[in-house]
């Protein structure tokens, strides 16, 4: 009875806020850039509210507006001729919690140093397909774009990355 669910705009920011946030985060690299497109994706929610008619068609929603608000920004900030990337603060690495070890935060944070270095549409299908563990097809659905395009920024990513870690990880490889 997908019709009969009504969508509670407290309930989904409770639930969703942390993705919209993390994804904003690691697509801009920038905490406080990241909360104000968070503060954007849930206003607009709100605005078009009625529109949502499943639980799932509300995070396919808020993913596809907070990558959509993040790649703006992201615009909006190299038009201006600002490098958003030129510092990263080791703090917001979502994948480390706060019982790891200095050693894993200091890793992950390099890694996001060495992500935020990928062109924006190869770093947001990394994002989307190893933060939110969405599918090719998912992706494709959620970025408005060819699944084919997005099996290459996957495939082209990974192995930029994998170039990047190989020169800048050393420290951390096996033997090492």
């Amino acid at each position: 009875m997908a019709g009969d669910w009504q969508p509670d705009f407290e309930q989904l920011v409770d639930e969703h806020q942390s993705m919209v946030f993390s994804l904003a985060l690691r697509m801009t690299g920038d905490r406080g850039l990241a909360e104000e497109i968070a503060q954007d994706v849930f206003l607009e929610l709100d605005r078009h509210l009625g529109r949502i008619e499943s639980p799932l068609h509300a995070l396919a929603w808020l993913r596809r507006v907070a990558m959509s608000r993040s790649t703006d920004a992201l615009r909006r900030r190299r038009v201006r001729g600002v490098n958003m990337w030129v510092e990263i603060n080791e703090n917001h690495c979502a994948q480390v919690d706060e019982d790891s070890s200095p050693m894993a935060v200091r890793l992950a944070a390099k890694v996001d140093r060495l992500l935020a270095t990928l062109p924006e549409a190869q770093r947001a299908a990394l994002v989307m397909r190893y933060q939110e563990d969405l599918t090719p097809e998912e992706i494709a659905a959620t970025l408005g774009a060819p699944l084919a395009t997005v099996k290459s920024h996957l495939q082209r990513g990974l192995k930029l990355l994998r170039a990047k870690a190989s020169t800048h990880l050393q420290e951390y490889s096996r033997g090492a």
